[in-house]
């Protein structure tokens, strides 16, 4: 799979924009981190993966692949329920799975038309999908659709990183707010050494 696109602009931005992250940078290296460029993929995918493990999610991804074939949305909306509980989803994924699937077939959800619409109008639209919250939307965006601006509150490691970075005991939104804006318009690639820092700390 590709990676996500970044370079010396980006870079040179956070590091004019803010000292304590452009050292962290500095010191941490480039990051790679994989996309999926097909957005019915990767939203099958985070939805599977949801609330287990990486090694169980690959593990179940893997036995989608082996009982539907190629996983797209025809495929899995021919499969029945019960097929799809024998790979080990649960019931609920299942049928989230089912019901999404199902919307694409029929033009409901046009995946192709959020290509070109705004991160919140996608957001607006993936969170109305059984099962889809913020955070998953937010991932989409980030790790589908290659947004460059995406720094997600909800997300406990990326609050855990930028606490190390900055030695802050406690983080409110506002506070959360004012260095997501400062990072504006690259926080995707802030994101990725945001996690790295809370990788690191989590192993201190």
């Amino acid at each position: 799979m590709p990676y996500f696109p970044y370079g010396p602009i980006e870079i040179a931005h956070l590091t004019d924009r803010d000292l304590v992250l452009g050292a962290a940078i500095e010191r941490l290296g480039r990051i790679e981190r994989e996309v999926q460029p097909d957005l019915w993929t990767a939203l099958a995918h985070s939805l599977v993966s949801q609330q287990i493990s990486n090694a169980a999610a690959a593990t179940v991804w893997r036995r989608l692949r082996t009982q539907v074939g190629d996983l797209t949305p025809t495929q899995l909306a021919s499969t029945s329920l019960e097929a799809l509980r024998a790979c080990g989803l649960p019931q609920r994924k299942a049928e989230w799975l089912h019901h999404i699937a199902q919307q694409v077939i029929s033009g409901a959800l046009d995946l192709d038309s959020l290509l070109t619409q705004p991160d919140a109008a996608v957001i607006q639209t993936l969170t109305a999908l059984p099962g889809v919250g913020v955070w998953t939307a937010e991932m989409l965006l980030i790790f589908a659709l290659g947004r460059p601006d995406v720094v997600s509150w909800g997300d406990q490691a990326i609050r855990r990183g930028m606490q190390r970075l900055y030695g802050l005991e406690k983080l409110g939104k506002a506070q959360f707010t004012g260095y997501r804006d400062r990072y504006r318009p690259y926080g995707t690639v802030a994101s990725f050494y945001l996690w790295a820092l809370a990788a690191t700390s989590s192993r201190d």
